[in-house]
C-alpha cells in the first residue's frame, strides 16, 4: 500500500517478551527470529525448541506469540489452507455462507481452536477428520468484543478434528467491506462491493487466524446477483463472466490473510498484455488501461532486478473513488484508486509501487506488523528502481526527491511525544498507536539506498535477490534481516556495517546525520526557481514551468515556504488554475500550501474535492490542516458530515478520532 497504510501497532512486541532494549535488540533476537521461519508447506519451528544465548532472558512461556494483533494460537493450530463459500447479498449488505479450514494440530495436547473475528455472526461450527466429510456440531464461545481487534472465537476440539466448518455472515459494518450503492460508481447502474483487509480487517471478511505470521492457500466459491462480475486476488474461471452467477477461484501460493481481497460490480476486462491487464467500470476502462499499459514492461523489468514473478498474471483492478488507498498490492489483482489516472503516466509510481509487493510483501512477508517496513521500505526501494528501468534514472531521482521531501516532512510534524515514531522498527510495545506512515515507507527505502552507496548496486542487488529467494512464501522479522545482512551482504563484500550504523537507521527516531540521499538536478533547479521567487527576484509570469513534470510541481508546492503571501499566491493560482487541478495530487499540495497561507475563497473547490475521493493520502491531512482554525474546523465537520456515508470504514475510523462527534 502507499505511506497512509501502516497497520495498528503491536501492543506487546518479541523484543519486549524478551525484556531486549535498543540497539541489541535487533542483534540478540536474530536466532529467535531465523528459527521461527518455515518452508512454505512445512510445520514452523516451536519457539521453545530454539537455542538462545543463555544472557538472554525469556520472559514469558512460549505460548505467547509474538503478533499480538490476532487472537490466534499458531502453537497450538496452524491454518493450511480454507475455502469460502458464500452468498453475496446487496440488498443486506452481508456475505453469508461457510469458511471450511484445513488445519495442522501444533501441539498434541490441544483441544481449543482460537480464530479471529471482527462482527461476524456465527451461527454454527462443525469438525471432521482430516480428508472427511464427517462433520459433526462442536462446542464453540465467541468473546466479548474488543475495539481493536474483534472477538476471539474459540472452538472446542476433539483430538480427530483436522477440518473445521464455520456457518457465518458479515454484517454490514464490516470494517473489512464496502458496500456501495450505484449512485456512488462511476456507471451509476449497479452496486459495487470491494473489499480491504490489510491490516487487521480480513477478521471481518471470514473467521481466520487473522496475523501475517501464518499463510495458507485457499480457494472460494460467491454467488452474485445477475448482471455482475465476482473478481478475487486468486486464479479466475475462464469463460462468459458476464453471464455467471457462480464464480469460483483458487490461490495455489501460500498467501497471508491480509491479502485475501475480492470485488463484485459492472466489471470489463481489457489485456494490456500477455500476463497483465485492467478490470474497471466500464466508463473508466480504456482511460485505466492506457495508464496502466506499462505494467507488461515493469514486470518484465522487475524480473531481471530480483528473479522470476510467482504469481501467474498481474492485472489491475481500479475501483470507485471511496478505495481508501491508493493501491493495494493483492496478489495477482492489485487494488488500485482511480486517482492515480492522470492521463499521462505521471502517478503510475503508484503502479509500480504495488508491482513490487508482488516480491516484497506477498513473496516475502514482515512476520508482524512491526516489522512493516521490510513490506514497504523494500517495496520503495525496489519501486525506484523499478521506474528508473522503465523511464529512466532522471525520473527515479525525480520520484525519490519527492519521497525524501515527504520523509523530511512526517519527521519535522511529529511532535515530541511522537519521536520514537521515526525508528524504523519501534518497540510499538511501548506507544498505543501506530507509527509515521513516511519513516517505513521511505527511511526504509534510504536505508537500502544506503546500503546500495557503501557495498554497490551489483552486491546489493544479488543480496537482495537472494533474500527473495530463500523465503520465498514465508514471513521474516528485523532482525531477522539484520543477521542475513551481517553474514551475507557484509562478510562478502569489501563494503562494512557497524552496530551502530544499524542502531542509527532502524532503532534511531530521525534521519542520521551521515544519511546519503539521492539527488536531482531537475529538482535543484526547481528549487532556484522557487527561492527567487520567494524572494520576489522572479515573477510569477516568469517562473519557467512549460516542461515541468508531475513531480516537479509536487517538490515547488511542498517545498515553498508557509506561510506565502495571498497576493504572491493569487498570481500563481490565475496562471495554472492550482484550485481547479485535475491532478488529485497537485491539488492536495497546493490546497495544504493555501491553507497553510490564509487563501481565500477555497471552500467550493476544496468541499468539492473531500467529498468526490476517499483516499485517505489526499484528504486526512487536508481535514487536519482545516482543523487549526475555529472557522476551518467548522468547514471541515460540515464537509465531513455530508462526505462520511460515501467514504470506506477504514477511512471513516480514522476521520472519526479526527473529529469525534461529527454527525
Amino acid at each position: 500500500m502507499e505511506p497512509t497504510a501502516v497497520p495498528h501497532a503491536n501492543r506487546l512486541s518479541l523484543a519486549r517478551k524478551l525484556s531486549l532494549r535498543g540497539p541489541a535488540t535487533i542483534v540478540a533476537l536474530a536466532t529467535l527470529a531465523v528459527g521461527c521461519q518455515s518452508a512454505p508447506h512445512s510445520k514452523p519451528a516451536h519457539p521453545a525448541a530454539v537455542s538462545l544465548p543463555a544472557s538472554v532472558p525469556i520472559a514469558t512461556t512460549p505460548r505467547n506469540w509474538p503478533d499480538t494483533m490476532s487472537f490466534a494460537d499458531p502453537l497450538s493450530f496452524v491454518t493450511r489452507s480454507f475455502h469460502l463459500d458464500l452468498d453475496v447479498d446487496f440488498d443486506q449488505s452481508r456475505l453469508r455462507g461457510t469458511a471450511t479450514l484445513e488445519l495442522v494440530r501444533m501441539d498434541p495436547n490441544s483441544r481449543e481452536l482460537v480464530l479471529d473475528t471482527r462482527d461476524l455472526q456465527i451461527d454454527s461450527v462443525r469438525v471432521a477428520p482430516a480428508g472427511s466429510e464427517d462433520f459433526r456440531k462442536t462446542r464453540f464461545v465467541l468473546d466479548h468484543r474488543d475495539d481493536e481487534l474483534g472477538s476471539a472465537l474459540r472452538i472446542a476440539m476433539p483430538r480427530d478434528a483436522a477440518r473445521v466448518r464455520i456457518a457465518y455472515a458479515t454484517t454490514p459494518q464490516a470494517s473489512g467491506l464496502q458496500w456501495l450503492p450505484p449512485s456512488q460508481t462511476t456507471g451509476k447502474r449497479s452496486p459495487f462491493l470491494f473489499s480491504q483487509a490489510q491490516a487487521l480487517h480480513a477478521r471481518s471478511l471470514a473467521p481466520l487466524q487473522d496475523t501475517p505470521w501464518i499463510r495458507a492457500t485457499y480457494t472460494a466459491t460467491l454467488r452474485v446477483p445477475a448482471g455482475l462480475v465476482a473478481v478475487m486476488a486468486a486464479e479466475g474461471d475462464v469463460g462468459n463472466r458476464r453471464g455467471q452467477t457462480t464464480f469460483h477461484f483458487r490461490m495455489p501460493q501460500p498467501i497471508p490473510s491480509y491479502l485475501l481481497a475480492l470485488a463484485v460490480g459492472d466489471l470489463e476486462f481489457q489485456a494490456v498484455g500477455p500476463r497483465t491487464g485492467v478490470w474497471a467500470e466500464p466508463a473508466v476502462l480504456a482511460a485505466a488501461a492506457w495508464e496502466f499499459g506499462d505494467a507488461e514492461a515493469m514486470m518484465t523489468r522487475a524480473e531481471g532486478l530480483y528473479g522470476r514473478y510467482r504469481w501467474g498474471r498481474y492485472d489491475v483492478l481500479v475501483l470507485p473513488p471511496s478505495f481508501p488507498y491508493g493501491g493495494m498490492e493483492n496478489p495477482r489483482l492489485t487494488f488500485m484508486t482511480p486517482t492515480v489516472i492522470a492521463g499521462d503516466k505521471s502517478l503510475v509510481g503508484v503502479l509500480a509501487h504495488e508491482l513490487a509487493h508482488s516480491w516484497s510483501g506477498n513473496l516475502v512477508t514482515n512476520a508482524t506488523w512491526r516489522d512493516g517496513w521490510l513490506n514497504e521500505g523494500f517495496t520503495t526501494y525496489f519501486e525506484r528502481r523499478l521506474m528508473e528501468a522503465v523511464y529512466g534514472e532522471e525520473r527515479a531521482r525525480l520520484e525519490w526527491g519527492v519521497g525524501q521531501q515527504d520523509l523530511r516532512l512526517a519527521l519535522a510534524e511529529l511532535k515530541p511525544d511522537e519521536a520514537w515514531q521515526g525508528a524504523l522498527a519501534p518497540d510499538l510495545a511501548l506507544h498505543k498507536g501506530q507509527g509515521s506512515s513516511a519513516v517505513a515507507y521511505e527511511k526504509g527505502a534510504l536505508f537500502l539506498y544506503q546500503l546500495e552507496r557503501r557495498f554497490g548496486r551489483a552486491q546489493l542487488d544479488a543480496f537482495l535477490q537472494g533474500w527473495f529467494d530463500r523465503h520465498a512464501f514465508t514471513s521474516v522479522t528485523t532482525p531477522q534481516f539484520v543477521a542475513e545482512l551481517q553474514e551475507g551482504l557484509v562478510q562478502q563484500s569489501a563494503g562494512t556495517i557497524d552496530a551502530e550504523f544499524l542502531a542509527r537507521w532502524i532503532d534511531g527516531t530521525g534521519l542520521p546525520a551521515d544519511a546519503e540521499f539521492v539527488q536531482s538536478d531537475t529538482l535543484e533547479h526547481v528549487d532556484a526557481q522557487r527561492m527567487r521567487w520567494e524572494q520576489g527576484v522572479l515573477a510569477t509570469d516568469a517562473l519557467q514551468t512549460a516542461s515541468w513534470t508531475v513531480q516537479e510541481w509536487l517538490h515547488f508546492l511542498n517545498r515553498a515556504t508557509r506561510p506565502q503571501p495571498v497576493a504572491r499566491l493569487q498570481e500563481l493560482d490565475r496562471r495554472f488554475q492550482l484550485t481547479e487541478s485535475r491532478n488529485a495530487e497537485i491539488a492536495h499540495s497546493w490546497f495544504r500550501l493555501a491553507l497553510a497561507s490564509g487563501y481565500p475563497g477555497l471552500e467550493p473547490a476544496l468541499a468539492s474535492y473531500l467529498t468526490g475521493i476517499g483516499r485517505l493520502k489526499l484528504i486526512e491531512p487536508l481535514y487536519q490542516d482545516l482543523l487549526n482554525t475555529p472557522q476551518g474546523a467548522d468547514f471541515a465537520r460540515r464537509v465531513y458530515a455530508q462526505a462520511r456515508p460515501g467514504y470506506h470504514a477504514i477511512a471513516q475510523s480514522r476521520l472519526d478520532q479526527l473529529m469525534p462527534g461529527t454527525p
